[in-house]
C-alpha cells in the first residue's frame, strides 16, 4: 500500500510536492486554506489572513527559463519576466498537465500536526484539519510543509520612536495593493528591498512626493543584462560560479562594485552600501528607480530617527514635514502554528533544518519543509529539488548520514551549489565530464550557459527525455517574445554564438542576488 503524504499549501512548493509524491508512487493529499492554487502568486483585492499578499503590479525578478519547473518549460511566447497573472497561468498549466487538482482539498485549514504515539517506529503523523466548521483527524506516513515565509508581516515599531504619535496613515507593505487613493500625498517608504523600490516607483507617479528611507543602501540592477539577455541567464552559470569561488575576497569585492556601478554610480544616488558586507547584501531589481531618483520624484533618505505627529526626522538631522503615509517594507516573520516547538522551534526568524528541509532531531525523517529558503536565485527549481529529495527519503530510497550536528539556520543559500547538493542526494546532478565525451555540445552549454532547471532532468530518477532539447533551445525561447519584428542580419546567431557570448562574461562574475522567494517576486527585506 502506498504511503500517504499530507501536503500543506498549494503554491509553488505545494504543487511540485504533489507531483514529486506521484512520481515516487506516494499518495498525496494537499490541504489548501483558500479556494484556489497559486499561493503568493494569486493576487487578491484584499489581504487574506494566513496567506501571502502581493500588489497588483508584481512581476517576477527571475526569468522564465530559470523559474520554470524542470520538466515543464514555460510556453515560448511567454515574456521573459512575468506579471503575477501570467505566472499564475503557468502554475495552472502545470497543475492541469500533471492532473494535480484532484489531490487538493480547498478551503481546508490545517489545525495541528502532531506525532503518533508510536512515531519512533512508524514515523506517522496525526493531521487535524478544519473545513466548513468541521474538524477531521487523519493519519499520514509523512508531511510536507509548503507554506512559505511571506505570511506574517514584520514591523519593528520599537525601532521608530514617536510612531505612536504619528497622525498620518502607516502600514506594512503587505497591505499595499494599488496606487489608487494616494494621489497628491507625501509618502515615506521605509526599506530598500524589492517591494520598497517597486512601491516607491509606482506611487511617485500619483503622489506629490515619495521618500525612500534606507539603512544601508543596496545594489540596484536592471533585469536587462549584458547583450540584452535576462540578468540571471548571464550571472547564474556554472562557469561564473567557479570563477567567483576562486577569486580572493578583496578582488571579488572590487569586481562586484565595478560591475554594479556600470549602470549608474550608486554613491551619487545615495544608494551605495555602507556595510563591509556589501557582497552579502541583496540586490534590488528595478529598471525605473534610478530614473525616478534622477527626476526627483523619489528622494533617497537615511534611516528614520524618530517620528512626530506630522513629520519624520532622519539620522542626518534632516526633517520631512507633512508626511501623509508611511509604508513599512521591513520584511516578514515566519512560524509553524500547527506544529509543536519540539518538532521545529523558530528563534530569531531562523529554523534549524538539515539542508533547509528536515528537522534534525526527529527519530524518523518523515516531515519535510519545502520552500522555506531564500536561494540566491529562483525558488521554483530549488523547491522542486527539495521535494524530489524529500519524497525519495520518504520512500526509503536515500538515507545516508542525514542527521547530525550540521544545521542550516539561515534561509539564504548559494543558488547553484545548493541545487547540486540536493540533486546529488536525489541522483539528478548532471555529469558534465561524462557528457564532454558523449555530448560535448550539451556539456559546454551546461557549464557556460544558464544553469537552468532542465539540467537536473538529464539523469537519475525522474529523468525527462525533453531535458536535452530544452537546454539546447534556451536561447530561442528567450528571444521569441522580444523579437516580434524580424530584422534580417548576416550574423550567425546560433546556440554556439550564444555559448561564446556567455564565455566572454568573466567580468560579470559577481555574487548572486540575495532575493526573496522569490521568491522571484518583489522582496521585502528590511534595509
Amino acid at each position: 500500500m502506498a504511503k500517504r503524504v499530507a501536503v500543506i499549501g498549494s503554491g509553488v512548493s505545494g504543487l511540485t510536492s504533489i507531483k514529486c509524491c506521484l512520481d515516487e508512487g506516494l499518495q498525496p493529499t494537499c490541504f489548501e486554506r483558500s479556494d484556489d492554487i497559486g499561493g503568493l502568486w494569486r493576487f487578491t483585492e484584499k489581504v487574506e489572513e494566513g496567506r501571502a499578499s502581493i500588489y497588483r503590479s508584481v512581476i517576477t525578478n527571475s526569468s522564465k527559463e530559470m523559474s520554470c519547473f524542470s520538466d515543464f518549460p514555460m510556453p515560448e511566447h511567454f515574456p521573459n519576466f512575468l506579471h503575477n497573472t501570467k505566472f499564475l497561468e503557468y502554475l495552472k498549466l502545470y497543475a492541469k498537465n500533471f492532473d494535480l487538482l484532484k489531490y487538493i482539498q480547498f478551503k481546508t485549514t490545517v489545525i495541528s500536526v502532531r506525532k503518533c504515539q508510536d512515531f519512533s517506529t512508524t514515523g506517522q503523523w496525526i493531521v487535524v484539519t478544519e473545513s466548513n466548521g468541521k474538524q477531521v483527524s487523519d493519519t499520514f506516513d509523512a508531511v510536507m510543509v509548503c507554506i512559505g515565509h511571506h505570511r506574517e508581516s514584520y514591523v519593528p515599531l520599537q525601532s521608530f520612536p514617536g510612531i505612536e504619535k504619528f497622525k498620518g496613515q502607516y502600514f506594512h507593505s503587505r497591505q499595499y495593493k494599488t496606487p489608487e487613493g494616494f494621489e497628491g500625498k507625501t509618502i515615506l517608504v521605509v526599506g530598500m528591498g524589492n517591494s520598497a523600490s517597486d512601491i516607491a516607483v509606482e506611487l511617485c507617479q500619483r503622489a506629490a512626493q515619495v521618500y525612500l528611507s534606507t539603512r544601508g543602501g543596496s545594489w540596484v540592477i536592471s533585469r536587462v543584462y549584458d547583450n540584452g539577455y535576462p540578468w540571471d541567464t548571464v550571472i547564474h552559470t556554472r562557469y561564473s560560479n567557479l570563477i567567483r569561488s576562486f577569486l580572493p575576497w578583496t578582488l571579488l569585492k572590487w569586481v562586484t562594485e565595478k560591475k554594479m556601478n556600470e549602470w549608474f554610480d550608486h554613491e551619487n544616488y545615495g544608494l551605495s552600501l555602507t556595510s563591509s558586507l556589501a557582497l552579502m547584501k541583496e540586490q534590488v531589481f528595478n529598471d525605473d528607480l534610478p530614473s525616478r531618483i534622477l527626476c526627483g520624484s523619489v528622494v533617497v533618505k537615511p534611516v528614520v530617527k524618530e517620528f512626530t505627529e506630522t513629520s519624520a526626522i532622519f539620522e542626518d538631522g534632516t526633517v520631512m514635514e507633512n508626511v501623509d503615509v508611511v509604508i513599512f517594507a521591513t520584511g516578514y516573520s515566519f512560524s509553524f502554528p500547527f506544529l509543536e516547538e519540539s518538532v521545529i522551534k523558530v528563534e530569531n526568524n531562523q529554523a534549524p533544518l538539515y539542508k533547509h528541509v528536515f528537522p534534525p532531531q526527529l527519530e524518523k525523517p518523515s516531515l519535510a519543509v519545502i520552500g522555506l529558503i531564500q536561494p540566491l536565485g529562483p525558488i521554483m527549481p530549488t523547491a522542486e529539488l527539495q521535494a524530489r529529495w524529500a519524497t525519495r527519503v520518504f520512500k526509503g530510497k536515500w538515507m545516508g548520514k542525514m542527521f547530525g550536528t550540521s544545521r542550516s539556520q539561515t534561509l539564504q543559500t548559494d543558488h547553484i551549489e545548493y541545487l547540486d547538493e540536493l540533486a546529488e542526494g536525489s541522483g539528478a546532478k548532471p555529469k558534465i565530464f561524462s557528457l564532454l565525451l558523449t555530448d560535448p555540445r550539451l556539456a559546454l552549454l551546461i557549464f557556460f550557459g544558464p544553469c537552468s532547471p532542465f539540467q537536473f532532468r538529464l539523469t537519475g530518477p525522474g529523468r525527462w527525455d525533453g531535458a536535452r532539447n530544452a537546454i539546447l533551445t534556451c536561447k530561442e525561447r528567450i528571444i521569441k517574445p522580444t523579437k516580434t519584428r524580424v530584422v534580417h542580419s548576416s550574423s550567425n546567431h546560433s546556440s554556439i554564438s550564444y555559448l561564446f557570448m556567455m564565455f566572454s562574461q568573466m567580468h560579470t562574475c559577481v555574487p548572486h542576488a540575495r532575493v526573496s522567494p522569490y521568491l522571484t517576486r518583489g522582496g521585502c527585506s528590511s534595509s
